[in-house]
């Protein structure tokens, strides 16, 4: 069986694609959406047109999150001189590997640099998860709960924002929008979730309610035994009896 391609291998506009191609960089990137998360190569990309403000060689091609972060500050300060700005969010989104924050990334770069829009450009309103490609995948091969949190919160994030209180909220997020798609497909494909009761579910049905619960109890004398002899238990199919176990008497040693 043979699933969509994912995300991290999207392609982007062919005329993009061959303009990177003219450029003639150090290092292809077969990987978009890895090859662009430490900056490296879009600094080389710059350095095309202004090679005085962006020297490669004064930047790390590391993968650490302090290379990415140490890069991209100094990508954003030589910008500036220039009068010149990318979207931060994009820019953050793209150092974390998010979905389609590369893609943009260097569509933007492209028409920062070339003057040339581009008719199918990712909007910004894209909230770079991989809800697209999850939509694209047959139901049994859907991410888990814990599967959509990783896919969707990276450890770097992590990393460069230890707050606790943030990522909670952004891991409660995730957990909202994966409950979300999952009772939409309930409601869409009920057939899928139709299995046979289990034991829990059969007693869940059977319950007796509580204020009549007592009524269900007869106690004789001389007998310890309750059974439910009350028409309102009739739906029940479980009998109760009490018993009563006798503790052997402990002798203090303080008396012997």
């Amino acid at each position: 069986m043979s699933y969509p391609q994912s995300p991290r291998k999207a392609g982007m506009p062919r005329e993009v694609l061959k303009w990177l191609q003219s450029l003639e960089l150090s290092v292809y990137p077969k990987n978009v959406r890895r090859d662009f998360s430490n900056g490296f190569l879009v600094a080389e990309i710059l350095s095309r047109y202004y090679p005085q403000d962006f020297p490669v060689h004064a930047y790390d091609n590391g993968t650490s999150l302090a290379s990415k972060q140490r890069n991209w500050r100094q990508i954003e300060r030589s910008l500036q001189k220039q009068n010149l700005h990318l979207m931060k969010d994009v820019i953050d989104r793209s150092i974390h590997c998010k979905p389609g924050a590369a893609e943009l990334l260097v569509q933007e770069v492209y028409t920062l640099l070339t003057n040339q829009s581009i008719r199918d450009v990712q909007g910004p309103q894209s909230d770079f998860t991989d809800e697209e490609y999850q939509e694209l995948l047959p139901a049994v091969a859907r991410s888990t709960a814990s599967r959509a949190i990783k896919n969707n919160l990276r450890i770097t994030e992590i990393m460069a924002e230890p707050d606790i209180s943030t990522n909670q909220r952004k891991t409660e997020a995730i957990l909202r929008r994966h409950l979300e798609h999952k009772a939409a497909e309930r409601v869409n494909n009920p057939g899928r979730f139709k299995g046979r009761a289990n034991l829990g579910r059969l007693a869940s049905r059977n319950l007796v309610p509580s204020g009549r619960r007592d009524e269900c109890f007869a106690k004789s004398e001389g007998t310890t035994s309750k059974v439910c002899s009350s028409s309102t238990c009739r739906g029940a199919a479980v009998s109760f009896k009490e018993i009563k176990v006798h503790q052997p008497v402990r002798h203090s040693l303080i008396n012997n």
